[in-house]
């Protein structure tokens, strides 16, 4: 496909992002990054992680862009009692006929909604593991595959809650970007009391996209221009957190106990494409690269002790990185 019709499709398709994003807005006050990080998700096919305390309208968010979609939705509440057949399916035996039937879980569906995913014991996140990384769910010693769209989004508290547990490394790497919940502003926290306790009632958001127009944006996001160097900067920085001294960033000699892996450089491609498609852009540029690093890298990159006894978080290490690694 040529460069200019390229151009035409994405300034034509990139429409769809502002009407989900106007959809969502009729319920959510604020919070436009983290919709905006759910928006290049679904274009990309990225799992994405929403962490914040609780009220903070994560739930709201996440089934509105479902509503906005008119496709399969379901939500998961995570439980410590939960078992694997609670999210996957189980088989059912029938007397009559002495035969089993399969049911399948709430995991089979397009949007999932995995509400509270750190309270889940283990065994329920290596069974939501190969759902996510596979998009397929064993039952009975079936593989039955996941319908496209499929899409993951997730909340969890901080896990310094009570009654909350760290995600494995190998569950938080299936996720795309993890994006970290603040608090709104005066303003927003003022529009949500008008809003919520005016006694009127939520109003409805309207499914704005078939799963065909997401289908049809992401082959568009595909043919987003990447140029050799931005390619060649996505890989320093994701290099930067396994050899920040070999990089250039000496400062943090010592404060990684490991980086991100090769995962990290492909997602952050992806999300940087999309991120150019949705601000109408058939081509990316390293703004796009900073703008998303902190979420596709802050699960990604594990602090060692030293950097933890001196109050070092992961966003400020990806921060000085960003800061150090030139841009082209």
């Amino acid at each position: 496909m040529s460069t200019e019709s390229v151009a035409a499709t994405v300034d034509k398709q990139a429409q769809l992002g502002a009407n989900l994003a106007t959809e969502i807005g009729k319920v959510l006050v604020g919070q436009e990054a983290m919709v905006q990080r759910l928006l290049t998700g679904l274009l990309c096919s990225g799992h994405v992680l929403l962490e914040g305390l609780p009220g903070l309208a994560k739930t709201l968010t996440v089934r509105c862009l479902a509503r906005a979609i008119d496709t399969g939705f379901s939500r998961i509440q995570f439980t410590p009692d939960m078992l694997p057949a609670d999210v996957i399916g189980t088989e059912i035996f029938n007397r009559k006929d002495g035969s089993f039937s399969i049911k399948k879980g709430p995991i089979f569906s397009n949007l999932v909604l995995a509400d509270e995913i750190n309270r889940a014991p283990a065994k329920v996140q290596a069974a939501l593991l190969e759902a996510m990384q596979e998009r397929q769910g064993t039952i009975g010693g079936v593989t039955y595959p996941m319908e496209d769209p499929f899409l993951v989004l997730a909340t969890q508290n901080p896990i310094e809650q009570e009654g909350t547990y760290p995600l494995p490394e190998a569950q938080l790497d299936r996720f795309m970007m993890k994006v970290l919940v603040g608090y709104p502003s005066k303003e927003e926290e003022l529009k949500v009391i008008d809003r919520m306790a005016s006694g009127q009632p939520e109003p409805e958001v309207a499914a704005v996209a078939s799963p065909e127009d997401i289908f049809a944006a992401r082959r568009s996001v595909d043919e987003v221009f990447v140029d050799d160097k931005v390619r060649n900067y996505i890989v320093d920085l994701i290099r930067a957190t396994r050899e920040p001294a070999a990089a250039g960033v000496k400062a943090l000699d010592g404060m990684i106990e490991y980086g991100a892996s090769p995962r990290a450089s492909i997602y952050l491609m992806k999300a940087a494409k999309a991120h150019a498609f949705l601000q109408g852009r058939n081509y990316v540029t390293p703004h796009d690269v900073k703008s998303l690093a902190p979420d596709v890298l802050r699960h990604r990159v594990r602090l060692s002790y030293e950097a933890e006894a001196e109050g070092q978080t992961s966003d400020d290490i990806i921060t000085r990185i960003l800061d150090t690694i030139l841009v082209p």
